[in-house]
């Protein structure tokens, strides 16, 4: 019999809960699973349950769980060096930079820790370009219905009141345009616009991507007022859509002067980087941004093995991607409810005609993992190592938690 290597279950789901409940903050609306262990596309809770894994850490797990190279760089890692600061060189930022900047285009990177940390150091740059010009020129332009992380800064520039109003006043400066309003975009962007920040594909707001004309003109703008183009793509990078950023899905590409990714880099280690142009990265000097963790040598090692096994993934990431949008898109026949199915490689979100946080709860219960985005929307970010296989058999779940759904009245959503 083949050796698990998992450690006992030694809590029983209720203790767990009750100790969160009485020492942490509560501020996560979990739901009722405690996840144990992984392997592959499956996760399992402590009493042994299978689950197949369509959220992946909220797009973080990009490999899987336990995949036999990540593991065995780092338990290497492990037995060497966790830490150095950034007092010290160690041997693997640099050749993940170079890895990057030849990914993206681009020319210098800074490393942090989450996405929200790098969306607050593209923010310092922009208002450091900004200022270089004109004491003025500090104003951002982001997208309604964006989400760009939780510190203050990147709150600042989330289009989404739900997750600003306890907090403001915030950022002040900053303007919201409607996703694709050219017109609104126009109006928004001049002399005084220190940067514009686009997420191509909005991920916490619904899986909705900009049009490439949009884009476009925010690139023209941009440039004719000498701002900083933003964009963020910490969930929607990376592999994600199929290649290595979702602009370079643009033909011909249309550059940024800073894209910032995070997610899916380290395969569950925190680890964000700052990717940008000699323009955007000129504006920061010594001692004007840093990072006591950024750039580790365990969490560089680690994203430098997944580069290498992303290269052999992206066109499988395209094609399972592909497969599992039709299979959804399918389904809408059967179940009117579904409105729309929409995405990139392997970002998908499928938009329900009423919330959505209840099939959420019957995935769980059979034994499959997604989440509910924008209230209405179900969202799909599973593993870079999705198979058809595994997409028939979320297929196949799928249709008996829709099968379950009562007919909606008229008029509800």
């Amino acid at each position: 019999m083949a050796t698990t290597h998992t450690a006992p279950v030694t809590s029983s789901f209720e203790h767990i809960a009750s100790l969160e409940q009485s020492y942490l903050l509560q501020n996560y609306a979990r739901y009722p699973l405690a996840l144990h262990r992984g392997k592959g596309c499956y996760a399992y809770d402590l009493k042994g349950n299978r689950y197949l894994d369509l959220i992946s850490g909220i797009g973080v797990n990009s490999l899987g769980y336990s995949h036999p190279r990540i593991t065995r760089v780092i338990r290497q890692q492990a037995g060497l060096l966790l830490h150095t600061s950034n007092l010290y060189y160690h041997e693997y930022q640099g050749r993940l930079a170079e890895r990057l900047a030849k990914a993206s285009g681009l020319n210098r990177v800074f490393f942090c820790n989450s996405g929200t940390e790098a969306v607050e150091g593209a923010i310092k740059m922009a208002r450091a370009h900004g200022n270089s010009k004109n004491k003025n020129k500090v104003e951002i332009v982001s997208l309604e219905n964006s989400f760009h992380g939780r510190t203050l800064g990147a709150l600042s520039i989330t289009g989404q009141p739900k997750y600003r109003n306890d907090f403001e006043p915030l950022l002040p400066g900053v303007q919201f345009v409607p996703r694709n309003d050219i017109h609104k975009l126009e109006e928004a962007v001049d002399e005084n616009t220190a940067g514009i920040f686009l997420e191509f594909i909005q991920g916490e707001g619904g899986i909705y991507p900009i049009s490439e004309a949009f884009a476009r003109k925010a690139h023209e703008l941009a440039s004719k007022y000498d701002a900083l183009l933003v964009f963020d793509e910490i969930q929607c990078g990376v592999g994600r859509p199929g290649a290595y950023f979702a602009y370079q899905l643009l033909d011909p590409i249309m550059m940024p002067d800073i894209v910032l990714v995070a997610k899916p880099m380290a395969c569950g280690l925190p680890l964000g980087a700052v990717i940008a142009n000699e323009k955007a990265a000129s504006t920061i000097k010594p001692g004007m941004h840093g990072s006591t963790y950024g750039g580790g040598p365990l969490a560089c090692r680690v994203a430098l093995e997944f580069f290498d096994i992303l290269d052999d993934l992206l066109p499988s990431i395209d094609s399972v991607g592909g497969y599992f949008r039709m299979k959804l898109t399918d389904l809408m026949r059967a179940f009117p409810f579904i409105k729309e199915v929409r995405g990139q490689g392997l970002m998908i979100g499928v938009e329900m005609a009423f919330p959505c946080k209840d099939l959420v709860l019957n995935g769980i219960r059979e034994g499959l993992l997604f989440n509910c985005a924008h209230d209405t929307v179900l969202r799909f970010l599973p593993p870079y190592i999705l198979t058809e296989q595994d997409v028939d058999r979320a297929i196949a779940r799928l249709v008996k938690i829709f099968s379950s759904v009562k007919p909606q009245p008229a008029g509800a959503v």
